[in-house]
């Protein structure tokens, strides 16, 4: 049986061993045992908040369920996909869609992202509809190109609302986003086809959440008027991983 010591009393243990024979003044005796407390309690909290799977600040890779690249392979979902990383130059106050120079672009870093993301979903033998719709920004279009081919991809200026998701909008305007997203996404594909959506991330807790660059919400649509499900969801590296198995 263990026996149950008290945090308070563990700690007057300890400071009475580390000052054992020197006198050491009440007040200040109780300070110390206060920042110990502090220090243990804030210790512990740090353990405890900790995320499940996170190793060194960074959240380890999961592996994608193989039933979902099997219900890839059917067809009938949406996927949704952020842009590759986009490092170079910044965004505008007036961009224009037409000058890459007024916006983020990728660099050869996300190029090559884009080009691996399309070539394992060929390799994984996953279906997919063109034209593929991208948001008209450059990053997103270039994405888009470099991973399914440019005559393959379409520019659709609905997707410019949820990047602007990412701004200050008035609550009303925001909830008009949210419901014509949910009309994009409730919509089915061609059978044996999955519809893929170049765009961008949503801020922490709307729409579907933020998506690091290259990654995949995965959605399966209910048809007009009946929503959607999220169904699942992975980075590049998760869908590179799938290469080999």
């Amino acid at each position: 049986m263990v026996a149950y010591i008290p945090v308070p009393v563990l700690i007057s243990a300890l400071l009475q061993t580390l000052f054992h024979g020197k006198y050491v003044p009440k007040g200040d005796f109780e300070e110390m045992k206060r920042f110990f407390s502090i220090s243990i309690f804030c210790v512990l909290l740090m353990i405890l908040t900790q995320p499940i799977g996170a190793s060194g600040g960074a959240l380890k890779s999961r592996p994608v369920d193989p039933s979902l690249l099997n219900s890839l392979r059917q067809g009938g979902y949406i996927l949704y996909v952020r842009h590759g990383d986009a490092t170079v130059g910044e965004d505008s106050p007036n961009i224009n869609f037409n000058d890459c120079s007024t916006q983020r672009n990728l660099p050869e870093a996300g190029r090559r992202q884009a080009v691996k993301f399309g070539e394992a979903l060929r390799s994984l033998q996953i279906p997919i509809q063109t034209p593929v719709l991208a948001s008209p920004f450059c990053r997103t279009k270039e994405t888009a190109a470099l991973a399914f081919g440019e005559d393959k991809v379409q520019a659709d200026p609905f997707w410019v609302k949820i990047y602007n998701l990412s701004g200050s909008l008035p609550p009303a305007e925001q909830q008009a986003t949210l419901n014509d997203l949910t009309s994009k996404l409730e919509a089915s594909p061609p059978p044996k086809t999955n519809k893929v959506i170049v765009a961008h991330s949503f801020p922490q807790g709307i729409g579907l959440g933020e998506i690091p660059n290259l990654g995949t919400v995965v959605i399966k649509p209910r048809g007009q008027g009946n929503g959607f499900e999220v169904v699942g969801r992975f980075t590049l590296d998760e869908l590179l991983g799938l290469l080999y198995r």
